[in-house]
């Protein structure tokens, strides 16, 4: 599928955000995914999840949450939230912001909306939807629980990927049995001799395809399930 691919900005809490637009060719409206990176910020990878979102039908921004600033503050600040205010800081209102502007361009259905988030992003993703009913679906990868856990409970579905290797591991197992208890739909799998960062193809130290790949899979597939268009009156259940 042919996609557009450009880079945008758009307002933030007290500042201008960037990121990463990707829009699939053809008519809309279509469903929606924020990206949101690690702590390494938006780099070539995350771009490039954007762009394969797109390519699968989906209007994809992958969001800079440090952009305007010292790369050394931001990433200060974002593990401070993740710590002291992991539900309500900075970087979750910046991405509700960044969710709203997306949901208003008219190539975008604002009722069909997600969000994929890797390391800091996928821990990101799970504390922003326990609060934000818009999100229909997320997918973490390799990603930290927020506090309190009961928090999850009021998560939408989710499909994450966590590598056994690693100290995420025991969080992606807590996060399911949460779900399991919450009734709240999932997927969640942790991927034997995977290690961080596994699904980034830049690193092949850590890179593992196969899980890589399995990953992909199932998050397209959980994505296309919660997200497709539903059927019109009178043409199905």
């Amino acid at each position: 599928m042919t996609i557009d691919v450009r880079d945008v900005t758009f307002e933030g809490e007290g500042r201008e955000l960037q990121g990463r637009l990707a829009l699939p060719a053809g008519p809309g409206p279509r469903p929606a995914v924020i990206v949101i990176h690690e702590i390494f910020g938006l780099t070539d990878p995350i771009r490039e999840v954007a762009e394969r979102l797109a390519a699968e039908g989906y209007a994809a921004l992958a969001v800079d949450l440090f952009a305007g600033g010292r790369r050394a503050v931001c990433m200060a600040r974002a593990m401070a939230g993740l710590l002291f205010d992991p539900l309500e800081h900075r970087g979750i209102r910046d991405l509700r912001r960044a969710l709203a502007w997306l949901a208003e361009r008219p190539e975008v259905d604002g009722e069909r909306l997600g969000a994929i988030g890797f390391c800091m992003g996928g821990s990101f993703a799970i504390a922003w939807a326990a609060g934000d009913e818009r999100l229909k679906v997320i997918a973490p990868f390799y990603a930290q629980n927020p506090r309190p856990l009961e928090a999850v409970e009021r998560l939408c579905p989710v499909v994450g990927s966590y590598p056994e290797r690693d100290f995420t591991a025991p969080m992606g197992r807590r996060l399911e049995a949460a779900l399991d208890r919450s009734g709240i739909e999932h997927d969640i799998v942790v991927y034997p001799g995977a290690r961080h960062s596994f699904f980034d193809p830049t690193r092949p130290r850590t890179h593992h395809p196969e899980a890589a790949r399995d990953a992909w899979q199932r998050t397209l597939a959980f994505f296309g399930r919660r997200l497709a268009e539903p059927p019109a009156p009178g043409n199905g259940p």
